[in-house]
């Protein structure tokens, strides 16, 4: 995610199906306080408290 993959690339790297790799970036959302904002925005806040931006 940090890279800018999208959750089909996300997968196919990991070996897991495409709505497993939502299930997990939606609970790491949920971890962050993420789970107001929408799409790629969030994503983007994530990795930037991830890397403690």
């Amino acid at each position: 995610m940090a890279q800018g993959q999208t959750n089909g690339r996300i997968g196919q790297e990991l070996f897991i199906s495409q709505s497993a790799v939502e299930k997990h970036v939606n609970a790491i959302f949920e971890k962050l306080g993420l789970t107001n904002d929408g799409g790629y925005i969030k994503r983007v806040l994530a990795v930037l408290r991830h890397l403690g931006g």
